[in-house]
């Protein structure tokens, strides 16, 4: 017998090949595209330079000297203005609700007192649910007090290094808010804690749908007398009630395991839990609508799964990203429950702080589910 040529057939397995991946344009664009689109999106949105951290001004003063203190915030490039606030009470909701980062309040004598040489005192309260951004606020406003009270030392012509910190004209007093020690673990975890329930809801039931339809058992199903709706919903309603279990189960290793108490309402906190599960279910019975098999499931999975824990602001702050990247993670539905995660657990935030969140949360739920019903019957019928 004759040896046989070691690639033998090899240009004939390749041209198969080849047929059978241009015949599926959507892997291939998976493939091919996607990577160097995320590669893009992610390289413009990591960024741990913190920039442009909300900030809610309390100016009881509101004469020249105090608009030229805020004004230097403002020149840093480190705080963006977002709010003006009229009491104590008010700043200290802006920071509650999540809209400032940052509260600076400046005492009614503090043109008085510059002007008549003597030394004043700014009060900085920083959220400390973001162990990142209230760290940069921390050192930053420090940094602009100093700056301005050798100014003030200047025009008065004394000698600069002749009072030494201890005796500065301006005196900030910066007060960290709801995580003083800024223990990151009380940042990361109840963020953490936002993406496993997606991710396990999500593969859950677009895993189970696409196996059913791999199987052919699905097509079987609808020959029987149970309708679409019960069938769709009869598929999801059990994956809910698992993603609820593990929603009890993450939450209590949070507190128990890492020590990370939950500030504020556990009722509420339980019904926006189920109302993020709803969103999540719908996500996933989307992307079971657009695989035709498993592993098209995993790639669409991924394409969701990388946006969500880079741009949601689970680890970076989305007040430096791009303002496209920025606009990109609004249309993400986690980016909005670990707001509700961390206004909840660590500020104790109401739901009166948290109804924007919840209204986006309850409205890309049921869009999503809609789309995604609206496919389903439609590959179906």
């Amino acid at each position: 017998m004759g040896s046989r040529p070691l690639f033998r057939g090899i240009t004939s397995i390749i041209y198969k090949e080849s047929i059978h991946i241009l015949r599926d344009p959507r892997t291939l664009f998976l493939m091919i595209l996607v990577p160097g689109v995320q590669l893009t999106i992610f390289g413009y949105a990591i960024n741990l330079d913190v920039k442009n951290i909300p900030t809610v001004i309390h100016d009881m003063d509101n004469r020249r000297e105090s608009r030229e203190l805020v004004d230097s915030f403002v020149n840093s490039g480190y705080f963006n203005i977002v709010a003006v606030a009229d009491s104590d009470e008010e700043l200290m909701r802006s920071i509650i609700r999540g809209e400032a980062k940052v509260g600076l309040k400046v005492p009614p004598d503090y043109s008085d007192r510059i002007v008549r040489g003597q030394d004043t005192q700014l009060q900085i309260l920083i959220d400390g649910s973001d162990s990142t951004i209230s760290m940069q606020a921390l050192n930053v406003a420090n940094a602009i007090a100093l700056r301005k009270s050798i100014e003030v030392l200047t025009m008065r012509g004394a000698t600069v290094a002749a009072p030494g910190l201890d005796n500065l004209p301006i005196d900030a007093r910066p007060r960290v808010l709801f995580n003083p020690d800024m223990k990151t673990v009380n940042f990361m975890v109840p963020g953490l804690v936002g993406i496993v329930m997606q991710v396990v809801t999500m593969f859950l039931t677009a895993f189970a749908i696409v196996r059913e339809k791999e199987n052919g058992t699905l097509e079987q199903l609808m020959v029987t007398p149970v309708s679409r709706l019960g069938l769709m919903c009869g598929k999801l309603v059990p994956y809910g009630v698992i993603g609820t279990i593990e929603t009890g189960i993450v939450l209590g290793l949070m507190t128990m395991l890492f020590r990370v108490p939950i500030s504020g309402s556990l009722l509420l906190l339980a019904a926006l839990c189920l109302l993020f599960l709803f969103t999540a279910l719908g996500l996933g019975l989307l992307l079971s609508t657009l695989a035709n098999n498993q592993i098209q499931a995993i790639q669409f999975a991924f394409v969701i799964m990388l946006p969500s824990v880079l741009l949601s602001g689970f680890i970076f702050p989305q007040e430096s990203m791009p303002t496209p990247i920025w606009w990109i993670g609004q249309f993400i539905p986690v980016t909005y429950f670990i707001q509700i995660l961390r206004g909840i657990i660590i500020r104790g935030a109401g739901f009166e702080d948290l109804w924007f969140q919840t209204l986006c949360l309850a409205g890309m739920g049921f869009a999503l589910l809609t789309i995604s019903t609206l496919r389903f019957r439609k590959r179906l019928g």
